[in-house]
């Protein structure tokens, strides 16, 4: 025992350069996206994930574009602790979409725009965006994560911010063809800052397209009326008590709406009132699910940790498995089934506007007062 105690110090050094032979350190991490340089043309936004189409939404001398800033580069907020996850982007200016689509034999022809949140004030791209890539893939459906302007880099959330999403919705149906993807299956979904974008989408695309027909507009005749709609945990709709409520549409489309309640009163208010909006006209095909337990993304929870949002199981709490109810509501009307059928969603519709405009409902008026018996 004694000759192995004197003999250990000395084959301490021999051990280390062992150790050091077979565990070499660990590589750098690959293939990390970063975002293009700043050059004298219109910034040439990069792919969020491998395989992504990027396209801007808007030729470069649009009107719509910022000339002064347009150049400008992205800024990237990358996780600290998962090499390569772009959490979140800010300093947008050549908004544009990136497409992901799915192999010919699984695909539905559906594709659906996903718009992040972040309070306007950053865009969530990975919670919000990046991960539903494989998530949707596995039913079949074509993703395009939008990356809009923001408010906090000069750009108004009721203008800018909507032409983004309204002009990602003709920008798929144009190249719908060339993506594989139906021209009656494009929808969109939006979070929080995002879903304020995709409830004002859902019921102003009249609008927009009278305003931007003219025959120079690449894009002049082709609809921005998105075929489904996704409101998860929005910020204020169109519908918001401040707001001046819009027409809607008859053939406004059907929508799926999910909250967090009581613990989320304020987005969950702004849910309810985008709903009974469409429900006061009957709209059909609408769902909406206000679940009991959890919070905004990003706000406190009881047991110290933060609120998550976009896919994840949110705890293990019920809210945390609102996209099996979308995908429920999706496959119900129709949008799973294969390319080029015509969807229930369609029917329902078609069959909508055959019928007489819905008799708004009675006003409500304040019972009788019980009498007063001693």
């Amino acid at each position: 025992m004694k000759k192995m105690v004197w003999l250990f110090p000395a084959f301490l050094p021999l051990l280390a350069v062992c150790l050091a032979q077979n565990n070499p350190a660990l590589p750098a991490p690959l293939g990390v996206p970063q975002p293009g340089p700043s050059t004298n043309a219109p910034y040439a936004p990069q792919p969020i994930l491998p395989g992504g189409i990027v396209v801007t939404l808007y030729p470069p001398a649009s009107p719509f574009l910022n000339k002064d800033r347009v150049r400008e580069a992205e800024q990237y907020n990358m996780s600290q602790s998962v090499p390569g996850r772009i959490n979140s982007i800010v300093n947008i200016h050549n908004p544009s979409i990136e497409v992901h689509t799915v192999d010919r034999g699984l695909n539905t022809g559906a594709a659906v725009i996903l718009v992040p949140g972040g309070g306007h004030n950053t865009l969530n791209v990975g919670s919000e965006g990046a991960d539903f890539v494989p998530f949707f893939y596995n039913y079949g459906v074509n993703t395009i994560i939008l990356r809009s302007r923001l408010r906090r880099d000069g750009y108004n959330p009721r203008t800018d911010e909507v032409y983004d999403a309204q002009q990602s919705i003709r920008l798929v149906r144009a190249h719908a063809k060339e993506w594989n993807i139906d021209p009656h299956k494009i929808g969109i979904m939006g979070f929080s800052a995002g879903a304020e974008l995709a409830t004002a989408a859902a019921v102003l695309y009249d609008d927009f397209d009278k305003k931007n027909s003219d025959p120079g507009d690449p894009l002049s005749g082709i609809s921005s009326r998105p075929d489904f709609v996704g409101v998860i945990y929005p910020g204020p709709t169109p519908f918001a008590r401040n707001r001046v409520a819009p027409q809607i549409p008859r053939n406004v489309p059907p929508s799926f709406i999910a909250s967090a309640g009581s613990d989320d009163q304020v987005h969950a208010i702004w849910a309810d009132e985008y709903f009974a909006a469409m429900l006061a006209l009957r709209v059909p095909n609408l769902e909406m699910h206000i679940y009991a337990n959890g919070r905004h993304p990003g706000d406190l929870l009881r047991d110290g940790s933060h609120m998550t949002g976009g896919l994840t199981d949110r705890n293990g709490i019920p809210f945390g498995t609102w996209q099996f109810r979308f995908i429920d509501w999706f496959r119900d009307l129709g949008f799973l089934e294969k390319p080029d059928v015509q969807t229930k969603a369609a029917k329902d519709i078609a069959f909508y506007l055959s019928q007489p405009l819905p008799a708004s409902p009675p006003a409500q008026t304040a019972p009788p007062a019980t009498p007063h018996v001693p």
